[in-house]
């Protein structure tokens, strides 16, 4: 019996969300039984039983493994095929619109597409961390992922999308490039200039969350310069976004923290670059027709116009395809399947 199985087919979702055949199920991933066991067990006839165990068995999801006959008597061992189970969908909500279900680190951008979408195609955000982002998009559960992750040699998001989806068709686009820097106090009272600054010991440091593109920046800064995180105030404390980073420093909870520029200039808090970042969208060739109105808006001038007030933000080269791969597609008889990916670069297959 294997040790785990992963489930994403809605029909499995529907058998076990009856609560008794699940009960049943967990009682067989334990060790194998009878009709009359099982019975005894859950306080129900084997008839009740013998229902919905046929339906279990021809879900794959049990398997009669054993047949002990005992004079007249026949008993039936049934066992669970494997000992857990991982479920997981995409669950979307009836529309007469599409949805696009995006996971990734919040953007202006996002939102704006959002809201200008929002006649014609539902966008469902989820904000998330992009290495999780990457992860949801490679499990089917989004459409979607928006990524600013750079790599040990100083290059964003490609590398990773060229590791993680060596078999499937996908393709990367530039969203914007955004600044990364310090988020200080208002006037920035404690003169905080660098990341050196950040180990002193009148500084208090508020980190972001493991797996963040900021915090994936941070650490590699500090590995180049040879950098322990041990002596940092704060290192240990985290939060999950950049408007909650904004939040603490502005609350005078923390002293510092890393991020990208505020899109409020309002707010009481003061800002350094450091340095820049791609944020880009990673879409796989499976959901390139469902992202298509996305994509062409991405390069209008209404979408860049509309966010030229923000500081520390460049959307001239939005909707620029960095990355496409050829690779196994077949969810549709009308692809080809491609045995040996290939990299090709800045060649758009969908029409705007």
């Amino acid at each position: 019996m294997s040790s785990i199985e992963t489930h994403q087919a809605f029909q499995i979702f529907k058998i076990l969300g009856d609560s008794h055949r699940l009960d049943i199920l967990r009682r067989l991933m334990t060790k194998p039984a009878t009709l009359s066991q099982l019975g005894k067990m859950l306080d129900k006839s084997p008839a009740w039983i013998r229902h919905h165990l046929k339906i279990l068995e021809k879900a794959g999801l049990v398997d009669m493994i054993t047949s002990k006959t005992t004079g007249r008597n026949a008993k039936k061992y049934y066992q669970a095929r494997t000992n857990a189970l991982v479920l997981q969908e995409l669950v979307l909500p009836y529309s007469q619109k599409p949805v696009i279900f995006f996971s990734g680190s919040l953007d202006p951008g996002i939102q704006q597409i959002a809201h200008h979408l929002a006649s014609n195609i539902s966008l469902v955000i989820q904000p998330d961390a992009p290495l999780d982002s990457l992860v949801n998009l490679r499990q089917g559960l989004c459409h979607i992922a928006g990524i600013n992750l750079r790599d040990i040699n100083g290059d964003y998001n490609t590398p990773f999308v060229k590791n993680l989806f060596i078999d499937k068709a996908s393709s990367v686009f530039t969203l914007a490039h955004r600044s990364q820097g310090l988020i200080v106090a208002e006037k920035n009272p404690k003169g905080i200039n660098t990341l050196q600054d950040l180990f002193r010991d009148d500084v208090r440091f508020i980190n972001r969350n493991p797996g963040s593109g900021t915090r994936v920046w941070l650490e590699q800064e500090l590995a180049k310069q040879g950098i322990s995180t041990s002596s940092m105030r704060g290192f240990a404390d985290t939060v999950n976004n950049h408007t909650a980073a904004v939040k603490m420093v502005e609350s005078g909870q923390a002293d510092v923290a890393v991020g990208i520029a505020p899109a409020n200039t309002e707010t009481g808090v003061s800002y350094i670059p450091l340095s820049q970042e791609r944020y880009d969208l990673v879409i796989l060739d499976e959901y390139l027709e469902l992202a298509n109105p996305l994509l062409a808006y991405l390069k209008t001038s209404d979408f860049r116009n509309s966010l030229s007030h923000l500081q520390g933000y460049d959307y001239s080269a939005s909707g620029e395809q960095l990355f496409f791969r050829e690779g196994f597609y077949s969810q549709s008889s009308s692809h080809t399947q491609q045995v040996v990916p290939q990299d090709r670069e800045n060649k758009i297959f969908v029409e705007y």
